[in-house]
């Protein structure tokens, strides 16, 4: 079973939308017995909370619904998945200084290292943005998720 975690600054955006992209594609492959998916935030601020309203509505426009509620991430999450992907440097960073040791350190990965057709650096936050923001974030995560689980296949 592999186990992996997607993480952005509060689990109502980036993380969960690519949970549930991940899930879509995990589950059209006939892995969902090999792959099992979850998503965080670096902050608690949202806990419990389902994704922003917006982001759920320009996921159901392509078929996806997200129904995650927001959790911050916590240590036993460096011990308990066999990859931690954040969505941009900064969730990097804090996924680094989260980490209890070395050894879980190595299982952190940048999301957007997984694009086959997109080029982008990282996954950008769309909250303080409009309408693209939210289709652009879409559009990394399909295709860094495809990406994935080509690689994890």
């Amino acid at each position: 079973m592999k186990r992996i975690l997607f993480v952005c600054w509060g689990n109502i955006c980036r993380s969960s939308s690519a949970e549930e992209v991940m899930r879509t594609l995990v589950k059209k492959a006939g892995l969902e017995k090999e792959i099992e998916l979850d998503s965080a935030g670096i902050l608690s601020c949202h806990k419990g909370e389902l994704p922003d309203s917006r982001m759920r509505m320009h996921a159901s426009r392509r078929g996806y619904n997200l129904t995650h509620r927001s959790r911050p991430v916590c240590t036993e999450d460096f011990y308990d998945f066999d990859m931690i992907i954040g969505m941009d440097d900064r969730n990097i960073q804090d996924l680094k200084e989260l980490a209890p040791d070395i050894e879980t350190e190595k299982r952190i990965y940048r999301m957007t290292d997984y694009c086959r057709v997109k080029m982008a650096d990282y996954v950008p936050d769309p909250y303080y943005g409009g309408a693209q923001g939210f289709e652009n974030v879409l559009d990394i995560l399909e295709d860094a998720c495809a990406g994935l689980l080509e690689e994890i296949k």
